[in-house]
């Protein structure tokens, strides 16, 4: 798929803020594309401490749930935790439960089943906390949506404080304090936090009533850390200092279990980013809420032993290559499905895929596999055992999927989310007007479906250095909302090529500049596509050529990212490789 390049062209006191603020004026270039205009802003983004999170008591019903539970322990009450089957779920709970125990509270979490009953709170997870004796029931992650459920809890005279961090559908739930900053009558400065990070502010109330020292409240920040990068959270405002911050303490994070995962892993002893979590650590605890138990993850996080929680590692990563390879399988049909559609005509705005039995689990990951592939709006669906479908939705910058959806929701049986993904129930034979109505009110055009690529300077690799690279590491973490700088130079000649990985699916290319400085060029992902797309603009032997290093006619723009490459103790700058095209 084509790529549309823009070169970003905002305008600021660059070379004056770079003073102020003491960092290159390229870094100040790249915080300005952001969004980041003020030196105020630009210095919280880049120096952001611990101390700079707003104070939790700005968040709407958070002095009533303290007082709230403050009471339920003077009353020796026992405390019920509803979590959720993901990341988020997983950690706000485990932040919970280890706060509440700090206390002297006895509190149990309860999670619901993925394929029998779906997501968020339900009826015989309240009764189960009953039949326990627990009267006070905290959710996490979920709750919002769950008016009917906390109705039924509150009939059953419990006492009930929601902290969530998803979009309210319709009312408010009749809970007796809800902790959300997306309410409408909230007033919290930062609305972007997740799960666990709405459950770290009820911590940080809570820590401070019972005279519990700053330090082992910080303590549990990792654990929001992990939690906001696996559920792919803008990185911006708390956000950033949330995981800045646990990153910096994640490697040597007091939980065993935690501690085992980074060994089975290879990640022991290595300095931790926000992408070792998206891509290896938020996986392996989703993975065991998808196709096995969430019970795995509770007990990785909750084993002291470091015998066990070693075992217990390795079970979570085994969990994990299962699903890789139950994805992979998934998502090769539903490419299949669209391709045979699109040999037929266009393909549809909004892309609907049925995988009757595909694991209900997987359905959301697909989604967004298909969207990379296509850059459409995709949800993808499997049937379940009562003659319904489940569904989950990725979306793109151009549609509001919430929105749009909304629209839907009388078709619909079960149904949450926000912009960019949502996930739904609704009877099989809805499944054709559901796919009806959104595209026939998608109101969007090819250049939507084109993937932007914004580029924060043209600048010849010449210029890159390991001081230049130092530099741009002030703006991490990257993901979400605070991606890596991108750059583009053009007419680079492709000296050679080679395949590295146990699956050889890395390419390394050695590139030269018009100006003659050479460098290695790496790219992870697409190594395939790269060479259709060399065959297509030169030719099978222009390839073949490149591959064994000889003389060729290849000459490319590249946007990259560049970074230090560190082999056997010798450090050498080389460039990522995020897009490429032929120059006319």
């Amino acid at each position: 798929m084509r790529e549309k390049w823009i070169l970003e062209t905002k305008r600021a006191d660059f070379e004056g803020l770079s003073r102020q603020l003491g960092v290159m004026p390229l870094v100040v270039k790249c915080m300005v594309n952001r969004g980041i205009s003020t030196q105020e802003e630009m210095r919280e983004y880049l120096f952001g401490t611990k101390e700079d999170l707003h104070k939790p008591f700005l968040m709407r019903d958070m002095q009533k749930a303290l007082d709230i539970i403050r009471e339920a322990k003077e009353q020796g009450e026992t405390v019920a935790v509803s979590s959720d089957f993901d990341c988020d779920g997983i950690f706000s709970a485990y932040i919970l439960w280890r706060a509440f125990r700090r206390i002297g509270m006895d509190v149990r979490i309860y999670t619901p089943d993925r394929v029998q009953e779906g997501y968020g709170l339900n009826r015989r997870i309240i009764d189960e906390a009953l039949a326990d004796g627990r009267k006070l029931l905290i959710t996490c992650d979920n709750g919002i949506a769950a008016n009917e459920e906390i109705r039924y809890a509150k009939d059953r005279d419990m006492t009930v404080i929601v902290t969530d961090h998803h979009e309210v559908q319709e009312a408010l739930p009749k809970a007796d304090a809800v902790l959300d900053p997306k309410r409408e009558d909230d007033t919290y400065p930062f609305q972007g936090l997740c799960g666990a990070g709405v459950a770290f502010k009820l911590i940080d109330a809570l820590y401070g009533a019972f005279g519990i020292s700053e330090e082992e409240k910080w303590q549990l920040i990792p654990y929001a850390a992990v939690a906001t990068v696996a559920d792919v959270m803008e990185l911006r405002g708390e956000n950033r200092i949330i995981v800045r911050e646990g990153l910096r303490m994640l490697p040597e994070v007091d939980n065993p279990g935690l501690q085992a995962l980074f060994e089975v892993q290879g990640l022991s002893g290595k300095t931790i980013t926000a992408g070792h979590i998206g891509f290896i650590i938020g996986p392996c605890f989703n993975a065991a809420g998808r196709i096995a138990t969430v019970e795995d993850s509770f007990s990785l996080l909750m084993e002291q032993d470091a015998t066990e929680a070693e075992k217990k590692a390795q079970h979570l990563k085994e969990i994990n290559e299962s699903r890789r390879a139950m994805t992979d399988e998934g998502a090769a049909r539903a490419l299949a499905i669209l391709e045979e559609k699109r040999g037929v005509g266009e393909l549809p705005p909004v892309l609907i895929v049925l995988l009757p039995d595909v694991h209900e689990s997987l359905v959301g990951i697909i989604a967004g596999r298909v969207k990379e592939q296509y850059n459409h709006p995709v949800i993808v669906f499997t049937e379940t055992e009562d003659g319904c479908v489940k569904g989950s939705g990725r979306s793109i910058e151009a549609y509001d999927m919430f929105r749009s959806l909304m629209a839907c929701k009388d078709l619909m049986l079960r149904f949450g989310g926000h912009k960019m993904a949502a996930g739904m129930t609704l009877r099989k034979e809805n499944l054709p007007e559901l796919e009806r109505r959104l595209c026939g009110a998608a109101e969007l055009t090819e250049e939507d479906f084109r993937p932007v690529v914004r580029i924060d300077a043209a600048m010849p690799v010449g210029y890159v250095t390991e001081t230049l690279i130092r530099e741009l590491s002030k703006m991490e973490p990257f993901g979400v909302g605070n991606s890596k700088p991108v750059f583009a130079e053009q007419h680079f000649r492709i000296l050679r090529g080679q395949r590295l990985g146990r699956e050889k699916n890395v390419l390394k290319l050695r590139v030269e500049n018009q100006g003659g400085s050479q460098c290695d060029a790496i790219m992870f992902r697409g190594a395939d596509e790269f060479d259709a797309f060399v065959r297509e603009e030169w030719g099978e032997g222009e390839l073949l050529r490149m591959y064994e290093g000889k003389e060729n006619r290849l000459d490319a723009a590249l946007t990259y990212y560049p970074e230090i490459n560190e082999y056997r103790g010798r450090c050498t700058v080389q460039i990522q490789i995020i897009g490429y095209c032929r120059v006319k």
